[in-house]
């Protein structure tokens, strides 16, 4: 081979090297958030990366939470009614289905009575769970049939956000103004036994491993930590201002919390400390932990904003800004 002929064919390999490099890298998982708007009675269909809402659905007054079913083709948003928790308003009998792959609102469940529903969740079971807060139980609604097929009683009164642990065989519910937390059998569906807690409590999150829930004492800065082995408060989280919202990462290293006060926790839950602490809006809506575990989400309904919290970096990014009323979130995989 001549050294003319050589030096063309290295030209070429370097040239092809660096259009190989020029190249963008392999695409991460993508999905959206779905944020309910209890303030304009939407759903939102949100863009965690540009940060722009690509969609919006009128749904009834008000939708304060959402869930998204286990494909990411459906957005469940139970509604409220136009009061808040333990004050007069009206009473909310529904539940509206979002098909978020072809952009449009699709059906109306019907509960059959006033039942203020609030927080929805899918189980393992594939069964669709809605915190029936008047009935102070939980509704079971098969998603194929979209009808209500059982109803657990909680045992207490204003049964408002519960979790679904990881095997699906309970679920806990927070009960405000009862302060205490139900222990539910989800396949016997019955009422295992009530945990007192404090005088008045909000939402409610659980470690991955199903070992752990954790609960927020509305008047008095802590954080209460039940053992689900027991169904007793094993131990107590001492944070610098109340709680409302919280949620593990996958890991279950950290919980993620967020306070009426304005302020953002990362807490480790080896030590039980507060690792570090951010400045954020008033923060009574939702902290969403993104399936990965990369960035937590936290809705600020008062500034209309969704914070944004990368979690290895540990600290905060430029937030969404939407408008107020943002409140309930849940995660939708692009299909």
């Amino acid at each position: 081979m001549s050294a003319t002929m050589s030096s063309v064919i290295a030209s070429l390999i370097l040239l092809t090297l660096a259009a190989g490099s020029a190249r963008p890298p392999a695409s991460t998982p993508h999905g959206y958030l779905v944020v309910a708007n209890q303030k304009e009675h939407t759903a939102l269909l949100v863009d965690p990366e540009t940060r722009q809402e690509v969609a919006k659905f009128t749904v009834g007054v008000n939708g304060h939470e959402v869930t998204v079913s286990p494909d990411s083709r459906f957005a469940y948003v139970p509604i409220y009614g136009n009061s808040g928790v333990g004050k007069p308003g009206t009473d909310g009998s529904t539940i509206e289905v979002i098909d978020i792959r072809d952009r449009k609102a699709v059906s109306i469940i019907d509960l059959g009575k006033p039942l203020r529903p609030h927080a929805a969740h899918f189980g393992p079971d594939g069964m669709l769970y809605v915190s029936a807060e008047l009935a102070n139980a939980l509704d079971v609604i098969d998603p194929a049939t979209r009808k209500v097929i059982a109803e657990i009683p909680t045992g207490a009164i204003e049964s408002h956000m519960f979790v679904i642990s990881p095997d699906g065989k309970r679920a806990y519910t927070a009960n405000v103004a009862a302060g205490s937390v139900s222990v539910l059998d989800l396949t016997k569906r019955s009422l295992v036994t009530v945990i007192p807690v404090a005088k008045t409590v909000q939402r409610i999150s659980i470690s991955p491993d199903g070992k752990h829930v954790f609960t927020h004492d509305q008047d008095a800065p802590r954080i209460a930590v039940i053992d689900t082995a027991t169904n007793e408060v094993a131990s107590w989280i001492s944070i610098p201002a109340t709680v409302y919202s919280s949620w593990p990462t996958p890991d279950g290293h950290k919980l993620i919390a967020s306070s009426p006060s304005g302020k953002l926790f990362v807490i480790d839950l080896a030590s039980s400390k507060v690792d570090a602490s951010f400045d954020i809006p008033k923060a009574t809506g939702e902290v969403l932990v993104r399936p990965d575990g990369k960035f937590a989400f936290v809705s600020c309904p008062q500034a209309g904003t969704i914070e944004i919290f990368d979690i290895a970096a540990n600290k905060l990014l430029q937030p969404t800004t939407l408008t107020q009323g943002v409140d309930g979130l849940a995660w939708a995989a692009s299909n």
